[in-house]
């Protein structure tokens, strides 16, 4: 079975082959528009994946070695996301779908993160418990089986991936901030403020970004009336402390969280995905930990990470040959819940 995925949630149009469960071809253009404006402006990105989706989907077809005709199905995200950004995508997915007369399915986007894990191997094995962790989510799930899952936890406020983002914001990192506050932590010292960490006791399995995002904020606030005129320019050192001393706090938070959860669920399997799943010190903490406590973790490559077609891909591919398709009916759902 030769399946297409498409993928246009957010700021990145992607398309992917996939032939038997296995990849051929993983195409993702990004959306630099959206920098000058420190957002993703959903009105843009609406309109650059119209002018961006037919030139990768034959960029992914032309890669994969593989004629439209050839197609057995085509997957698509259809929520959660941007509503403009996700119509584009599906609307192209069932125009296509039914000019070749074969099967499309509607993909959960925070259901295909999980599966990016199941692109290369190794994979994880079952039951295993999955860190999602982006700019738009923060959750747990315990992963039964490929469609039978528990969502045990999930941020309360802001997502780590968006506390990221609008730290780097104020600290004029620009966006997206997530690579370049964790590029500049690398040279700091984790030690320099001891930013709170959120384990919210009675609510052991959720999260909570929003404070740590405040402190930042108040402490560049004391910091400047402190010393008046006196830029990051000038001192670039304080800035990669600061940035290691943020990231160290959100790092702490997602590991306690997401070992706490496995011991007390009795899983010895780990995974992580999602766009921040892709920051070095997480991957790092993660690693180290899982060895010393006897866990085996499964993390995607950083391209499988952030927004892609492959997981699409794949998760369409895995739904389709269950037998499971979808109707002209489907509409995008924005908020749709895992």
């Amino acid at each position: 079975m030769i399946v297409l995925g498409i993928e246009t949630s957010c700021d990145e149009t992607s398309a992917a082959v996939v032939v038997d469960g296995a990849l051929k071809s993983n195409i993702i253009s990004s959306q630099f528009v959206h920098v000058k404006y420190g957002g993703v402006v959903p009105e843009l990105a609406s309109r650059a994946h119209q002018q961006l989706i037919v030139p990768v989907v034959e960029e992914a077809l032309r890669t994969a070695g593989v004629e439209k005709s050839q197609l057995g199905g085509i997957a698509v995200t259809y929520g959660p996301g941007l509503a403009g950004a996700l119509l584009v995508g599906l609307n192209f997915a069932k125009a296509l779908a039914y000019a070749l007369k074969v099967p499309y399915v509607g993909v959960h986007h925070m259901e295909a993160h999980i599966f990016a894990n199941f692109i290369e191997q190794p994979v994880p094995q079952f039951p295993f418990l999955c860190l999602i962790v982006s700019g738009g989510h923060t959750q747990l799930v315990l992963v039964r089986d490929f469609f039978d899952r528990e969502l045990i936890g999930e941020t309360l406020d802001d997502a780590a991936g968006e506390a990221y983002d609008k730290v780097a914001k104020m600290l004029g990192l620009g966006f997206p901030g997530g690579p370049a506050v964790d590029k500049l932590a690398a040279g700091g010292n984790a030690a320099f403020v001891e930013f709170p960490r959120s384990f919210l006791n009675g609510k052991e399995f959720d999260f909570s970004f929003s404070g740590i995002k405040t402190s930042v904020l108040y402490w560049l606030r004391d910091y400047q009336r402190s010393n008046p005129g006196v830029s990051f320019a000038q001192q670039p050192g304080l800035l990669c402390d600061l940035c290691a001393s943020f990231q160290a706090a959100v790092v702490d938070v997602l590991v306690e969280k997401t070992f706490r959860a496995a011991s007390q669920l009795g899983v010895r399997e780990l995974a992580i995905a999602g766009g921040v799943s892709a920051n070095s010190e997480l991957r790092k903490r993660m690693n180290a930990l899982a060895g010393e406590r006897g866990y085996r973790l499964t993390i995607p490559k950083a391209e499988y990470c952030t927004d892609n077609g492959a997981m699409i891909a794949l998760t369409g591919y895995l739904r389709l040959k269950s037998g499971v398709s979808s109707d002209n009916e489907l509409n995008a759902v924005p908020n749709l819940a895992l």
